[in-house]
């Protein structure tokens, strides 16, 4: 028998006379009190970067990891369903920082804010779920915001309510927001999601942006610094620090997307938590000084040296952490021809084919040699530069961007991995930080195969230890102790694109 539960939260965002109503339940699909499942001799790794425990044993009870050994050392529960998983490997399920999701209408191969809703979003954290993410942390989220003018953008709650759901077989969500940028210089990649965050240009509009931003409790506040190759104008540092001193005073973490040397010196004397991407690329070169304030921010217990800092509170995660975003230039290496991954099946299974070769198979067939070429060169230098800031303190965790058309939404995770020990971070390291590192900035009670953690792992069918790509070949998805239908998911599908 399953039991419902359903609490009813309200946030109400704005000025007094122009409130939105953010208003939401939560549901939990809960197991029998008292049932358990032990799963059985599969090679379990567990996520904490350590060896993986052969002829393994896990013990699921109410949703929960309840036990972790060796197959025959546990005290198993009398009556406890058993799964024999022999010749399967197991890992924790994923957790990506860094989506874009709600606005890509996967059948039509299009984006828009009208395709912004709940059902669609719901779809894209099945999507997720399908390859085996247990949480997602969306930026640049539609919602409505000041305009900074005195009026609002109406743009609805649906990202207030989705996050307070636990859906059976989809992600769990989590928002950061709008994001705040220089008018022109934010969210990229299509027209809908150009005016998407806070348009600012002076410090009283940041502090302004901020006050507002932090009514809908975000995970972060995620800032642009980007002149976007010399085409826009980017948040100057006092407008970028006024930012980051307003949000901490607020107790919320700050995360930005910059390029330069200089801003990623000014972010981290700032105080910034997290980075979207490599916080040094487009050619420059992490250098001894940056080193030197990220070991700084590391053995202050990370709190910024800068005169005046605000006074850190618990709450707020102090780790600095970054998403390399490197799967671009990793897949554009692999262009010129036809990469192997390309004939995945798990990439048509939920992708219409004709879009995976319009938006991938045909663009990476036209890139020339020497486009190929700067994208490995690219790697190589970004990748250094993530490689001796993670020496330095900053952890790298799981983020891909995902969202936009030619980001595959769940699949393009696996594809990141890859783009992890193509840099030098080992198979089992890669996973570390896509499973439990990523949770715990996250704070989502999963990433790891341990007790007391949400039963949330991948069944595959080879061992990503000796091949990363191995996490491609899932046999089975289980979130919160339940299996994800992912046959009927594949069905739906198949379905709504067959109707186009």
């Amino acid at each position: 028998m399953r039991r419902i539960l359903r609490t009813w939260t309200c946030l109400f965002i704005g000025a007094p006379l122009v409130a939105v109503a953010a208003c939401s339940s939560s549901v939990e699909n809960q197991t029998p009190t008292g049932a358990a499942t032990v799963f059985e001799g599969a090679r379990l790794i567990t996520g904490d970067g350590g060896a993986p425990i052969e002829n393994s044993a896990f013990i699921v009870e109410n949703g929960q990891v309840t036990g972790v050994g060796r197959r025959g050392t546990l005290s198993v529960p009398p009556g406890a369903r058993r799964v024999d998983l022999t010749g399967k490997t197991v890992m924790p399920a994923m957790v990506d920082l860094h989506g874009h999701i709600g606005f890509q209408n996967v059948p039509a191969g299009s984006m828009s804010k009208d395709m912004y809703t709940r059902e669609n979003l719901i779809d894209h954290l099945e999507r997720l779920a399908y390859h085996g993410i247990s949480g997602v942390v969306s930026i640049a989220d539609l919602m409505d915001r000041s305009d900074l003018r005195g009026g609002r953008t109406q743009w609805g709650d649906v990202p207030l309510r989705v996050r307070n759901d636990i859906i059976p077989g989809a992600a769990l969500f989590r928002t950061a927001g709008p994001g705040i940028a220089w008018p022109g210089s934010g969210a990229q990649g299509h027209p809908s999601r150009a005016d998407v965050p806070y348009p600012v240009t002076t410090v009283e509009e940041a502090r302004e942006a901020v006050a507002d931003y932090a009514r809908m409790k975000p995970e972060f506040i995620k800032i642009w610094v980007d002149d976007r190759d010399g085409r826009a104008k980017k948040l100057t540092p006092p407008i970028y620090r006024a930012i980051i001193e307003e949000a901490h005073k607020n107790d919320i973490s700050v995360a930005a997307h910059n390029v330069t040397l200089a801003d990623a010196k000014e972010l981290v004397r700032a105080g910034v938590e997290g980075w979207t991407h490599v916080p040094v690329r487009g050619g420059d070169v992490v250098d001894e000084e940056l080193l030197a304030l990220v070991r700084a921010r590391v053995a202050n217990n990370n709190r910024p040296t800068a005169a005046g800092s605000p006074p850190r509170t618990p709450a707020r995660r102090g780790a600095m952490w970054m998403t390399t975003g490197l799967r671009p230039a990793w897949m554009n290496s692999t262009g010129g021809g036809r990469p192997d991954w390309l004939d995945d099946p798990l990439l048509n299974e939920t992708y219409p084919p004709q879009h995976n070769k319009e938006h991938l198979a045909d663009e990476l067939a036209r890139l020339t040699p020497a486009q190929v070429e700067e994208a490995r060169r690219e790697l190589e230098r970004d990748g250094r530069n993530a490689m001796r800031l993670r020496a330095a303190g900053i952890r790298i965790v799981l983020g891909t961007d995902t969202g936009q058309i030619r980001h595959r939404i769940g699949y393009f995770a696996h594809l990141e991995l890859e783009a992890l020990v193509a840099i030098g971070m080992t198979p089992a390291e890669a996973i570390a930080a896509a499973t439990r590192d990523a949770a715990d900035i996250a704070q989502m009670n999963t990433g790891l195969v341990a007790a007391g953690r949400s039963a949330d792992f991948i069944v595959l069918d080879a061992n990503p230890l000796e091949d990363i790509s191995n996490t491609r070949r899932i046999a089975d998805v289980y979130l919160r102790g339940r299996p994800v239908d992912r046959a009927g998911l594949r069905a739906r599908w198949r379905s709504s694109a067959d109707r186009r």
